[in-house]
C-alpha cells in the first residue's frame, strides 16, 4: 500500500497547481470539453460466494479501497473516465461439509471504463450517477487444514453501479459516492461500499 499512497500523495499536491491554469478559462466556457484526473479512498463490505466439497458458503468480511481515474467531463452534465481500483484483502475461514476451518483469501484489482450523468441543472452542487464496466483482476487462495494451500489468478468480467453528489469548485470538484462492484469470481463477488473522492481539471 506504501507505494500506492506515496505517488497518490504527491499527485494529490501536484495537481492543484496544473487544475488553477485552467480556472479562469473554465469560468468563462462552461461549455467545453474538460479532462481531469481523480483520486478516491474509501471502505466497504465484500461478499464471496465461494463453491468447494460441493458445498457453496458466503465469505464476508471488511474492506477499504482505493481509485485512481483519468477522466473526460463533456459539457458540465456527463462524463466518461477510465478507473483502476485496488481492494485490500478479503480473508475469512468456513466449513464445507466434512472439512473444517478453510480460509479464502482474496486479492482484487478493477479496471473498468465509467460514465456518469448529473441529475438536474444545478451549478455547485449536483446529484449523479453512474454505471462502469470492465475486467476484475484477482488473486484466490484456499487453505486447507493437514492439506495445503492452493492459489490461482482469475482475469473475469466486472461491473459498477453508483449514485452520489459533487460539490464542483470548476478548478477542482469533490465526490461523495456509494458504489456497488461485481466481480464474476467462483460464485459471485459482491462490494458494497461508499468513498470520498477529488477531481482535478487540467
Amino acid at each position: 500500500m506504501k507505494k500506492i499512497a506515496i505517488p497518490a500523495l504527491a499527485a494529490l499536491i501536484a495537481c492543484p497547481a496544473m487544475a488553477g491554469q485552467h480556472h479562469e478559462y473554465q469560468q468563462n466556457n462552461s461549455d467545453m470539453w474538460n479532462p481531469y484526473l481523480a483520486l478516491r479512498v474509501g471502505a466497504g463490505y465484500t461478499n464471496l460466494n465461494y463453491s468447494f466439497n460441493d458445498k457453496k458458503k458466503s465469505m464476508n468480511d471488511e474492506e477499504m479501497h482505493g481509485r485512481v481515474a483519468l477522466g473526460l467531463e463533456m459539457f458540465d452534465t456527463a462524463r466518461t473516465e477510465v478507473e483502476w481500483s485496488l481492494f485490500t484483502k478479503m480473508k475469512e475461514s468456513k466449513d464445507f461439509r466434512d472439512i473444517k476451518d478453510v480460509e479464502i483469501k482474496t486479492k482484487l484489482q478493477t479496471l473498468l471504463m465509467n460514465a456518469y450523468m448529473d441529475l438536474g441543472n444545478f451549478k455547485m452542487i449536483r446529484p449523479f450517477v453512474g454505471l462502469g464496466a470492465g475486467l476484475a483482476f484477482a488473486e484466490v487462495s484456499r487453505d486447507v487444514p493437514n492439506v495445503g494451500k492452493h492459489k490461482h489468478d482469475q482475469d473475469r468480467f466486472s461491473a459498477m453501479g453508483t449514485m452520489g453528489i459533487t460539490f464542483d469548485w470548476k478548478a477542482f470538484a469533490v465526490d461523495m459516492a456509494l458504489r456497488y462492484t461485481y466481480a464474476d469470481l467462483n460464485s459471485g463477488f459482491h462490494n458494497f461500499g461508499g468513498d470520498v473522492g477529488i477531481r482535478y481539471m487540467f
